[in-house]
């Protein structure tokens, strides 16, 4: 029972407390990581340099008078030899030492007899005494629920989830990279808003006590970089977390990370050149490759990007051209397909959505999504060339959408009637409308220059990993457990 492992260790704690030997130090001896005394053991056995080294024990062996301990950091994993000849307090550690428990061990390298690098250790500390016992590893958390919840013991372990997390900073890494080597510049903007804009979403609401006012999470950064540009930065970025209040499932989470940029004199023909020389650079820098097995797709990033058109896309695969048809054929044409949707503030907007989404499943990409309809898009310049449809593109990789920009609005009468336009659609029970934001309009009527804009979210790297976006954050929210 785990009670009585529990008790069990407790008393090794006493006895090792009783011995004088302080269980949870602040600090001990560490010299090198693991890895830096693998790396280097010609030379530290060659002139049997003395070194430290601190890590949890993760394997325990007894063999008459001697002791093996593997020792693992983080960096990597090193077994300590332990022989009753040489150390005083051989007894009192081998018998009240745990898998689990953090510990130093001071010494010199070896080879043994066998030719496993080893550390013939002189003295012990202990660095922090485990209460729990940690799952066998050969098993290790079965329950999915549980490893999440758990994620700790997840990352410990399972090699595979710490390495994945480790590409997740290198992915985020090298987003920030790209974009300082272009001259971009890093900021931060609110998180607590007044009025959430930037993206069609449901927001969640609190309480700010200090102002007496309800408040929103952004559901993006997108509103307040853009009045940069309009305070004359020309290339502005941010890696920052947004909220939104919707539904969960393979691809969306209410609280993830997002990266936007925003460049000044630039336009979306920029912006897909731009993007699609990120993600190379991204792929190659975080995981050494281009190709990549996504869903059921084979993704080669550095193929040719196929360029979509939204209407004429849809009309191929449905027969409905989205800039001629009305609610009705739209609901019929669903129904006709067997496309699930909420109808909870359903208007066109929504059901061209939906139709879109059923054609988006079938296209492998990579490639870029162009020509959606104005009335899809509310901060997107309209086209020159037909005013009923926006410079937006959408990333378009393994049947869904890894990211969105365009040509920024910034004309501050459009956007006015853009903003009007989605108001109508809230008050007509679409929640996810975007609300009027008076105030980033007044900042357009200042001026802000032409401008590209892109945003991409942590689905990308869940993409690449070919995993959930669930298990690919590092602590996703769980219910507490009853």
């Amino acid at each position: 029972m785990l009670e009585d492992l529990i008790k069990e260790r407790l008393k090794k704690k006493e006895n090792l407390e009783k011995a004088g030997i302080d269980c949870y130090p602040a600090k001990i001896k560490k010299s090198h990581t693991v890895k830096e005394v693998l790396s280097g053991f010609v030379f530290l056995s060659l002139f049997k340099k003395k070194i430290s080294i601190a890590g949890r024990i993760t394997g325990m062996r007894g063999q008459g008078g001697i002791i093996f301990l593997d020792i693992f950091d983080g960096s990597g994993k090193i077994q300590a030899v332990i022989s009753k000849k040489t150390y005083k307090a051989f007894s009192l550690y081998k018998d009240n030492l745990d898998l689990g428990d953090f510990i130093s061990v001071e010494g010199t390298v070896f080879r043994t007899k066998a030719g496993q690098k080893s550390i013939r250790t002189e003295n012990i500390t202990l660095a922090t005494k485990s209460l729990r016992p940690i799952p066998s590893q050969w098993y290790g958390i079965q329950d999915e629920e549980e490893k999440l919840r758990k994620r700790y013991l997840d990352v410990l372990l399972n090699s595979d989830v710490m390495d994945m997390f480790e590409k997740k900073s290198r992915f985020w890494n090298a987003v920030r990279k790209f974009l300082l080597d272009r001259d971009f510049i890093e900021v931060e903007t609110p998180v607590l808003e007044n009025t959430p804009g930037g993206a069609e979403a449901r927001p969640f609401i609190t309480h700010h006590n200090a102002l007496d006012l309800d408040v929103y999470l952004r559901i993006s950064p997108e509103l307040w970089l853009k009045r940069l540009m309009v305070a004359g930065y020309p290339k502005v970025f941010e890696i920052g977390r947004i909220f939104r209040n919707e539904g969960m499932d393979a691809e969306h989470l209410q609280d993830y990370t997002q990266m936007e940029f925003y460049w000044a004199y630039a336009d979306y023909n920029d912006g897909m050149k731009m993007v699609e020389e990120m993600f190379k650079f991204i792929a190659q820098e975080t995981f050494g490759t281009l190709k990549f097995k996504i869903k059921d797709f084979d993704i080669d990033f550095g193929g040719k990007w196929e360029v979509y058109d939204y209407v004429e896309l849809i009309k191929k695969m449905t027969g409905v051209n989205v800039l001629k048809t009305d609610i009705k054929e739209v609901e019929g044409k669903l129904k006709e397909l067997g496309v699930e949707y909420d109808r909870h503030g359903f208007n066109l907007n929504r059901g061209i959505d939906n139709l879109w989404k059923f054609c988006r499943k079938k296209i492998a990409g990579p490639g870029f999504l162009i020509n959606v309809p104005v009335m899809m898009e509310p901060l997107a310049k309209r086209s020159v060339e037909n005013k009923n449809i926006v410079e937006r593109f959408q990333v378009i990789v393994a049947g869904s959408e890894l990211g969105k920009g365009f040509s920024e609005l910034n004309d501050p009468i459009d956007q006015l009637g853009r903003f009007n336009d989605q108001a109508k659609l809230r008050e007509a029970g679409d929640e996810e409308a975007q609300m009027k934001d008076d105030e980033f309009v007044e900042a357009l009527e200042y001026g802000m220059p032409p401008t590209c804009g892109f945003g991409m979210s942590e689905r990308v790297f869940s993409f690449l990993m070919n995993k959930t976006v669930r298990e690919c954050q590092i602590f996703p929210l769980m219910r507490p457990k009853k």
